[in-house]
């Protein structure tokens, strides 16, 4: 299992969002580059980078400085936020990202999508499915940067892409991300038990190493981790080997 320390990127310096809002912002870090290379010093082989003005806006508008982290330290950088068109996904892998991440237009627009990853290969692309569940229990993706609701639910939208054509997803709770109050086992569960060839990462609530482990034992293949670390819950470093001490 792969821990993704999260660094998402506001005007150029680590904030965290609650439940995805924009106007519910906490800011971290003014060097986004101390704080990744902080991350690699702790043992920590991916870093999961955002735009969060590129996903807010529907472009990109922090990619330069991305590429800039990229090319900084020896460190797997997976990236996206803004990634509208394939000039997106290509700047960023040119520019050092190892993994791009696709969010609203997987939901938006697979057929296009679909084409990218056959030309950059599934192992270059993540797609994210940041769903919304209501009253009724069915996970729905949420669009631009979470604030439109997808017309199909998040079933519907995996089955647009199947078996063979997609290696990673990014599974994100909305209502519990950045709230501490633990990751969505049970739909992860459930996209595991729907789609068992993929590899799924864990994202939204991450609160301690105990929740990472827990995502671990269902059969996840990652967990993306913020503000816990932030907020000194535990350091990338002991999340990292505390996975490692798991067989």
């Amino acid at each position: 299992m792969i821990v993704y320390p999260a660094i998402d990127l506001r005007n150029g310096v680590c904030v965290r969002l609650m439940h995805g809002r924009f106007n519910q912002v906490t800011e971290y870090d003014q060097v986004p580059a101390a704080r990744l290379a902080a991350f690699a010093a702790e043992g920590a082989t991916w870093v999961h980078v955002v735009d969060l003005d590129g996903a807010e806006a529907g472009r990109a508008m922090q990619h330069q400085l991305i590429g800039e982290l990229a090319g900084s330290i020896d460190v797997k950088i997976q990236s996206g936020g803004g990634v509208r068109d394939v000039d997106d996904v290509e700047a960023l892998l040119n520019a050092g990202v190892s993994r791009v991440v696709v969010g609203s237009l997987a939901v938006s627009n697979p057929v296009v999508v679909a084409t990218w990853l056959e030309r950059f290969s599934p192992d270059r692309l993540t797609l994210a499915f940041d769903v919304k569940v209501g009253e009724d229990g069915v996970p729905v993706p949420a669009l631009k940067g979470w604030t439109e609701a997808a017309g199909v639910d998040l079933w519907a939208a995996l089955d647009r892409y199947p078996a063979g054509t997609l290696k990673h997803v990014l599974i994100t709770d909305v209502g519990r991300d950045g709230a501490l109050t633990g990751p969505n086992l049970e739909l992860l569960a459930e996209v595991l038990q729907r789609r068992p060839e993929l590899k799924v990462q864990a994202s939204g609530g991450v609160s301690s190493i105990e929740d990472i482990l827990a995502a671990k034992a269902i059969g996840c293949d990652g967990a993306i981790v913020g503000r816990a670390i932030y907020e000194g819950r535990f350091t990338a470093r002991q999340a990292i080997e505390a996975v490692e001490a798991v067989q």
